[in-house]
């Protein structure tokens, strides 16, 4: 039933530059690329990374009894939805955005009741029924693909991958000297070791996803991306049958240039400077528990560099 629907789901985690690799998306006149963060994970979801990863992040789970208006309701969606009905309280109330979450919930009703519910038809219908509802889109009418990020989703790639036979995903990783320096800047941050161990997890899952889904699994580097956005990220849409475009350059909100990427996350400028600059805040010890804690994926993704920054 999903088959006409195509998807490009990003996973990272927590500062890896998920946000920011979503933004420089936006703007591509072939792509309806999500708001804000999709967190399209609901309480039901249970298994062995529950402890670890918040549901709101996983792929969703839904009863077998619940009706189309209790799917929409268990789907999380934290940050649209408080911008659509608390503006006020919305770190993205600055932003125009003319948007009703009960016009999308009756439309989501609607596809689902054509669709059948699954998770993967509930998930086209989130997707489909966000952009059918926000009235100040800016449309090309080229539109063919919708593009999605939720931090850590990667985890989840093999049950996106099978209930979504059109679906692609992209990890984008970045290396864990900036990204564990950025995310001591959380009002609450993660210990040292419980971030490496979620970091090295989320890559050990892309990398296996990869390898088992060559063609649909894309790993692209927060460092290219930084540093010539079209070159990173185009051939990851030629896999899709989506050309390049300028739109690639920068990143943006609804087509409208963006000064920093902050909030959507915690990366404010999306320069290679200011990316190697955050890796140089870690004290030495820190930068030394960092490499010991990644060292089997240094290699892999060519993080050598970052890694001899702070040797002692």
């Amino acid at each position: 039933m999903t088959d006409d629907f195509r998807l490009l789901m990003l996973g990272a985690m927590y500062e890896n530059g998920g946000n920011t690799t979503h933004r420089f998306l936006d703007g591509h006149p072939e792509l309806f690329v999500y708001p804000f963060e999709s967190q399209i994970g609901t309480r039901f979801v249970s298994d062995a990374l529950t402890s670890l990863f918040p549901v709101k992040y996983r792929w969703p789970v839904f009863p077998l009894d619940a009706s189309p208006m209790d799917d929409y309701r268990l789907i999380i969606d934290e940050e649209c939805k408080v911008r659509a009905r608390t503006p006020h309280v919305s770190k993205f109330r600055d932003m125009a955005f003319d948007f009703n979450d009960d016009a999308r919930s009756d439309r989501y009703i609607e596809c689902v009741k054509a669709s059948g519910r699954s998770a993967a038809n509930n998930v086209a219908a989130f997707f489909r029924s966000t952009f059918d509802s926000w009235k100040d889109y800016n449309r090309s009418g080229r539109e063919k693909v919708y593009v999605g990020y939720s931090p850590i989703i990667t985890v989840d790639s093999e049950a996106i991958l099978a209930a979504m036979p059109t679906a692609h995903m992209m990890h984008v990783v970045r290396n864990p000297f900036s990204a564990y320096a950025d995310t001591k800047k959380r009002p609450v941050p993660m210990r040292l070791s419980d971030y490496m161990r979620a970091w090295c997890l989320n890559q050990y899952h892309a990398l296996l996803a990869r390898h088992r889904h060559p063609d649909r699994v894309h790993i692209v580097r927060l460092e290219d991306t930084l540093s010539d956005p079209r070159k990173a990220l185009a051939p990851v849409l030629s896999a899709l049958g989506i050309e390049d475009h300028v739109a690639l350059s920068a990143p943006s909100w609804n087509g409208l240039a963006l000064r920093e990427v902050y909030p959507w996350g915690t990366i404010r400028r999306a320069t290679p400077e200011a990316n190697r600059a955050t890796a140089a805040e870690l004290s030495v010890q820190e930068h030394a528990a960092v490499a010991q804690a990644a060292w089997q994926y240094l290699d892999v993704f060519d993080y050598g560099d970052f890694a001899g920054m702070r040797a002692v």
